[in-house]
């Protein structure tokens, strides 16, 4: 399921996302129930998207999690649509803006996808939210700032700097989706991986005896044995195999970016 972000009134969410209203902190009401407020719902719908998924996310399902009626929720946040914008930038405070003190650009790009991987497998919603149409709020602004200052220190020019960030970050999310799915896969469909592999190798064999010759580069592929490891640290050998792989694709997809980088700064200078 792609949700695409933006969909409320633009003014009220830009409002929202920059705390740019006076908003009410707090509402009290009869009884003991705490105030309300813009910042305890949001942090009740992440809590309900981290857990149950996007799909579950309703302003009832957040006002039940809060002891609050949808409608009690409208004074702070006009809808659905303004919630989730407002979900989506509040996770992306938890990225960090600062690396590579030390001035080493590849060092400190390395450290920065590995952070912004981990990001989007703890938010794994977070991936169902579309890129087409940005968020627009001061901390997905500040994780591309962020982004930006690491690739300016590699002294490209901002032209390919700008195509940089559309090759790395998109870069990063596909490899969190691959994680994500393979963590959702067992649980969803009620087998193993094992189990589905077994199943379905024995039938494509018995099916398509010819697969060899038909698909020659995969099965070439296949018959020169396992992939080599690219160096430095992989991904702990106890992980279950699809997400095994999964990270090592991305340290090893990773590391040739970074080396295309070093030979585009190599050609310039």
């Amino acid at each position: 399921m792609v949700v695409f972000a933006g969909q409320g009134d633009p003014r009220r969410s830009l409002s929202l996302l920059w705390r740019a209203d006076a908003l009410p902190a707090s509402r009290g009401g009869p009884g003991p129930k705490p105030g309300l407020s813009v910042d305890a719902i949001v942090a009740a719908a992440v809590a309900l998207a981290d857990e149950e998924g996007m799909a579950a996310l309703s302003m009832r399902a957040v006002g039940d999690r809060l002891g609050r009626t949808a409608m009690a929720l409208y004074t702070y946040v006009p809808g659905k649509s303004e919630l989730l914008d407002l979900m989506y930038d509040a996770v992306h405070a938890e990225l960090p803006t600062r690396y590579g003190e030390k001035g080493d650009w590849r060092e400190a790009l390395t450290a920065w996808a590995g952070e912004v991987l981990e990001f989007f497998v703890r938010h794994p919603w977070v991936l169902q939210v579309s890129q087409a149409r940005p968020v627009l709020g001061p901390h997905e602004y500040a994780g591309l700032d962020t982004l930006l200052t690491l690739l300016r220190a590699t002294d490209l020019p901002a032209g390919v700097v700008r195509r940089l960030v559309g090759t790395l970050f998109p870069f990063v999310r596909g490899s969190a989706q691959a994680v994500a799915d393979a963590r959702l896969a067992a649980a969803a469909t009620g087998s193993s991986d094992e189990e589905w592999w077994a199943a379905r190798s024995a039938a494509l064999l018995e099916l398509v005896p010819d697969f060899a010759e038909r698909f020659p580069a995969v099965s070439g592929l296949e018959a020169e044995g396992p992939a080599e490891p690219y160096p430095g640290p992989g991904p702990d050998d106890a992980m279950p195999f699809p997400e095994r792989e999964a990270r090592e694709t991305f340290r090893v997809g990773l590391g040739v970016l970074l080396d295309g980088i070093g030979a585009a700064r190599a050609d310039r200078s």
